[in-house]
C-alpha cells in the first residue's frame, strides 16, 4: 500500500527525543488507521545503525519489551492515535543539536514501512508545576480526582457542580484533554414543529441549550405560528466541506503549469485521497492563482460527520501523492486559511461549506395578525429597511438572529460549537402574495452539522439528537433540515416581535431585564 512520504513522516513524534539517565528516548503515534506492528526491521541514529540489544519497545498497555522479545511475539496492537515508545539504552547522552532519525518496520496492513525525520534532543526535566497526566490511562477516576485537586490547590476555589457528571470519561477520548468535569448549559424544548423536508418529516420537539431569556420562547412561538401554515418546507440544497492547501512556485507560470498537471491528474489524487476514509468523496477540487501561489480548495462530501478532520487527512494524503510526484514545488501548506475553517466568509456564502439549506414557508396574513399582532406588510417592509442596514454593516446575515436558535442547538446536540463562525451566514427574503400573505425563506449557506462521530457521541448530546430521530448513520440531513427549519421559525417571531413593538415587554416579561 503506497503512503506518501509526507504522512509516513507524521507517524514521528516531533519533540519526543529525549536524553535519559542511561540512554535515548523516542515516540511514534499512529496518525493512519488500526494497525499492528509486526517486526522492527532497523532504527538509526545520524546514520549509525543502532545494534539490536540497546532498543525496547514500550507498548500502549504499558509493557515494555526487548527488540528480541517484540519482534518475536509479532502481531502488537497499534490503534489509531496510540503511541509507541522507542528506548535506546546503555548509551552515551545525545549533544543537544539536531539529529536524523531513520526507522523501518513492518506493519500490517501497510507493509514495510520507512522513514526519516529530524529532530533536536532535549533532556528529561524533572516534573514541574504542571497539569496531571497518565500515559496509560487518562481518563481513569484517580487522574481526574488529581486533576481536580490541582485546580483548587492552584484557583484556591473548590469543585462542586463541575464535577459532577453521568457520562463515563473513558468515553470522551478524541473529544477532550485534561478532563476534569462538564459544564452544565440549561436545556428547554420548543414545539411540537411541523417540518415538510425530504428527510425530516412529521412533528420534532426540539433541544435547546441556552442561559438567554426568552429564546426558547421565540422560538416556540414562531414555530406555533408556522405549524398554522401547515410547516415548513426545509430543502438541503448543496453539500460540501473542504479544505484548502496552498502550493508555492518559483514564479507565476510555475504555478499556472502546476494547476493544469492538477486537471489531468484529477482522478489519480480522487483515490489518493479517498483511500484515507470509508466515507469521504472528493467531488471537486477549486483552483485559485495569485502572485506564485497556487490555492487548491478540495470539495468533499463527508457523510454524517461534520468531516473538518476527516478531510484534512484526506487532503494531506492526496498532497503527499502530488508533492512525490510533481516537481518544482518550492513549499507547501495544508491549510492556506482559504476553507476558512471557523471563520465566516464570502466565499463560503457562494460556494458552501457545509449544508446549504433553504427552509421556506407562506404565512396566511390572519395567522399573523392572531398570534403575532401584525400584518404582512409591516414584516414586509421592516425586511427591505433592514436590508439596508445590512448593507451599510457589512453583515453577513441579512435576517435577525438565526445564530441564536443554531448555537442553542448545536450546544444540546454535541456540534462543534465555533462552527457557529460559518454557520450563522443566512439569507433572509420575504414577498408579499397576490393575497397578502407572506412567504418567508431563509437560506443557511454554511450550515455545519454531524449527526455522527465528534461530540455528538456524548451523554447528554446523544440523548437530545437521539430525541429527533437524529442520532447515527443516515441522519445528517435530517437533522440540517430540522436545524433549517428552527432557523426560520426564530427569524419571524423576532421580526414580529420588532415590529409590532413586542421585543422590549417580552424581555420584561420572560428575559434578563427583571
Amino acid at each position: 500500500m503506497f503512503i506518501p512520504s509526507i504522512l509516513l513522516k507524521q507517524l514521528y513524534n516531533r519533540g519526543s527525543l529525549t536524553n535519559l539517565g542511561n540512554g535515548v528516548r523516542f515516540s511514534l503515534k499512529n496518525r493512519l488507521k488500526d494497525a499492528q506492528v509486526k517486526e522492527v526491521l532497523e532504527i538509526r541514529i545520524d546514520k549509525q545503525v543502532v545494534p539490536s540489544n540497546k532498543i525496547s519497545l514500550q507498548l500502549a498497555d504499558g509493557q515494555k519489551l526487548s527488540l528480541g522479545e517484540f519482534n518475536e511475539q509479532s502481531n502488537h496492537e497499534f490503534p489509531l492515535r496510540s503511541t509507541l515508545f522507542v528506548f535506546i539504552e546503555n548509551c552515551q547522552p545525545l549533544p543537544k543539536e539536531k539529529h536524523e532519525i531513520q526507522i523501518s518496520f513492518k506493519v500490517s496492513p501497510f507493509g514495510t514501512l520507512k522513514f526519516e525525520v529530524e529532530d533536536v534532543v532535549t533532556d528529561e526535566k524533572a516534573p514541574s508545576n504542571k497539569i496531571p497526566r497518565d500515559e496509560l490511562d487518562d481518563y481513569g477516576e484517580e487522574i481526574i480526582k488529581k486533576r481536580q485537586q490541582y485546580f483548587e490547590q492552584f484557583s484556591g476555589g473548590k469543585i462542586n457542580h463541575v464535577g459532577q457528571y453521568s457520562i463515563d470519561p473513558h468515553t470522551l477520548q478524541g473529544n477532550i484533554e485534561h478532563f476534569i468535569g462538564v459544564a452544565q448549559v440549561p436545556i428547554g424544548i420548543a414545539g411540537p414543529f411541523r417540518i415538510l423536508g425530504e428527510h425530516a418529516q412529521g412533528e420534532f420537539m426540539v433541544p435547546m441549550a441556552t442561559t438567554e431569556g426568552t429564546l426558547v420562547a421565540s422560538y416556540n412561538r414562531g414555530m406555533k405560528l408556522l405549524n398554522m401554515s401547515g410547516g415548513v418546507k426545509s430543502t438541503v440544497v448543496d453539500d460540501a466541506m473542504q479544505r484548502a492547501p496552498v502550493f508555492v512556485f518559483e514564479d507565476a507560470r510555475g504555478a499556472r503549469d502546476f494547476v493544469e498537471w492538477i486537471k489531468l491528474n484529477m482522478e489519480q489524487i480522487r483515490s489518493e485521497a479517498e483511500a484515507t476514509s470509508s466515507v469521504a468523496r472528493l467531488t471537486y477540487i477549486d483552483h485559485f492563482l495569485s502572485n506564485k501561489f497556487a490555492f487548491l480548495r478540495f470539495n468533499f462530501k463527508t457523510g454524517d460527520a461534520a468531516g473538518q478532520n476527516m478531510v484534512g487527512r484526506a487532503t494531506f494524503a492526496a498532497c503527499g501523492w502530488i508533492l512525490d510526484h510533481y516537481q518544482g514545488i518550492k513549499n507547501f501548506y495544508l491549510e492556506s486559511n482559504f476553507a476558512t475553517d471557523k471563520k465566516a466568509s464570502q466565499i463560503n456564502i457562494m460556494r458552501t461549506r457545509g449544508k446549504r439549506v433553504t427552509a421556506e414557508v407562506t404565512i396566511k396574513r390572519e395567522h399573523l395578525l392572531q398570534v403575532m399582532r401584525v400584518d404582512p406588510r409591516q414584516i414586509d417592509y421592516h425586511g427591505r429597511v433592514a436590508g439596508v442596514g445590512s448593507f451599510l454593516s457589512g453583515v453577513n446575515n441579512t435576517g435577525l438572529h438565526s445564530p441564536n436558535g443554531i448555537t442553542a442547538m448545536f450546544i444540546a446536540t454535541g456540534q462543534d460549537v465555533a462552527n457557529v463562525s460559518e454557520s450563522s451566514a443566512g439569507i433572509l427574503y420575504s414577498e408579499l402574495t397576490e393575497d397578502g400573505d407572506l412567504y418567508l425563506s431563509l437560506t443557511i449557506p454554511s450550515l455545519i452539522v454531524a449527526s455522527y462521530g465528534g461530540g455528538t457521541g456524548i451523554g447528554t448530546q446523544k440523548e437530545c439528537l437521539e430525541l429527533m430521530g437524529c442520532y447515527g448513520r443516515d441522519k445528517v440531513m435530517k437533522f440540517a433540515e430540522i436545524v433549517g427549519a428552527v432557523a426560520l421559525a426564530g427569524e419571524i417571531s423576532l421580526a414580529s416581535a420588532i415590529s409590532s413593538s413586542d421585543w422590549v415587554s417580552s424581555h420584561e416579561q420572560y428575559g434578563r431585564n427583571r
